[in-house]
């Protein structure tokens, strides 16, 4: 059964070795998604994460892949005991879950992707499955809208910050409802990517506490980090 959640982004600019000079600059956002990850791993080494990425909902595990699409040849695995075959297609969410976990010391991640378009319903009955996963930490991986400011990836847009903000309150207040509220054409429209894994993750039955959260935009992209934590109560602690 999961019981501790932690959200996260999943930009390339993680990995130090893609951002060559910029390691310091980009470090605020590595150690914030590296304390949340060591915060997943002191619950369970088996993780179970949700992505997203265009086709069907898949489920990937085992499988090992490589940053070389972003430049350089940084090879992660999902599981201590993966194949030894690299998989040069793997989506970005299962490269950055495999990379975090292998810094933190986790021994598996079984990572789900759905697509971004998935329906609000669709993505929380998938929660609902997910709630009894057998690894009971889960990682959700995605972006906030990349229109914020001048550094903006597309044209920046004003309703960026509005869309974020109530993301962020959302994770913050750990309030499954607000997430599902999201409109998806409106994330769309802002290309906030991470929409329907935040929605799976609305799925999953609470109750929940936010043990912490964290919110930047520092290039441009809305990074979203959060914990979350069963109630002391339901989980006879």
């Amino acid at each position: 059964m999961i019981s501790r959640v932690a959200v996260v982004p999943h930009p390339p600019l993680l990995v130090p070795e893609l951002v060559g000079g910029a390691v310091a600059e980009t470090e605020p956002v590595r150690a914030a998604c590296l304390a949340g990850a060591r915060e997943l791993a002191s619950r369970s080494a088996e993780w179970v994460a949700v992505g997203v990425a265009p086709g069907p909902v898949r489920e990937l595990s085992r499988a090992g892949g490589t940053f070389g699409g972003f430049g350089v040849d940084v090879r992660i695995a999902l599981s201590d005991d993966a194949t030894g075959e690299v998989d040069p297609d793997l989506p970005l969410p299962a490269l950055v879950a495999g990379w975090l976990r292998e810094r933190v010391g986790a021994r598996s991640v079984r990572v789900v992707l759905v697509p971004p378009d998935l329906p609000a319903d669709e993505c929380a009955a998938l929660g609902a499955e997910l709630a009894s996963a057998p690894e009971g930490a889960l990682l959700v991986l995605g972006d906030g809208s990349h229109r914020h400011g001048e550094r903006a990836v597309g044209r920046p847009d004003e309703r960026a910050a509005g869309f974020d903000g109530s993301v962020r309150a959302a994770l913050a207040g750990a309030d499954p409802a607000a997430l599902a509220a999201l409109d998806p054409e409106l994330a769309r429209e802002l290309g906030a990517q991470g929409r329907a894994a935040w929605q799976v993750l609305a799925g999953v039955p609470g109750p929940w506490r936010c043990a912490r959260s964290w919110f930047d935009a520092p290039f441009g992209v809305g990074y979203h980090l959060a914990v979350w934590e069963r109630g002391l109560w339901d989980t006879g602690a």
